[in-house]
């Protein structure tokens, strides 16, 4: 393994942080919509939906961490590999693609999530 090989996550790792902190915005504008009709419509619904946006929040948070966990061991891999410390880059850029996959995991049960907090919502809709 040479020095390009985990360079080529760096372009992927960029976008992917940049789609979960958009996931992140998007659920914040929901929160603070909600916040400002709390006393104006059904609060069983809005309290349905508080505790799906709760744990959406925790899973985009562990995606980001796992994401930037990623690309820092990446890093880590570039610079073992540069000091001609092979085996122990390929160790360590193993573990940045098992923290990628693991982030990518979280990101599926967070949009499995926020489909259903969209169901929820429909479900207003059809009253």
């Amino acid at each position: 393994m040479d020095l390009s090989t985990p360079a080529l996550l760096f372009p992927a790792i960029s976008l992917l942080l940049l789609a979960y902190t958009n996931r992140y915005l998007g659920v914040s504008s929901v929160i603070r919509g909600l916040h400002r009709q709390i006393n104006d419509t059904n609060k069983e619904l809005i309290a349905r939906q508080i505790v799906s946006l709760r744990l959406r929040i925790k899973l985009i948070i562990w995606m980001q961490i796992l994401g930037v966990l990623s690309i820092s061991f990446c890093v880590v891999t570039m610079f073992l590999l540069f000091v001609e410390y092979a085996q122990l880059g390929q160790s360590m850029f193993l573990i940045s693609m098992l923290l990628m996959l693991f982030s990518l995991a979280v990101s599926l049960y967070e949009l499995k999530i926020s489909g259903h907090a969209l169901t929820i919502e429909l479900e207003d809709l059809d009253r």
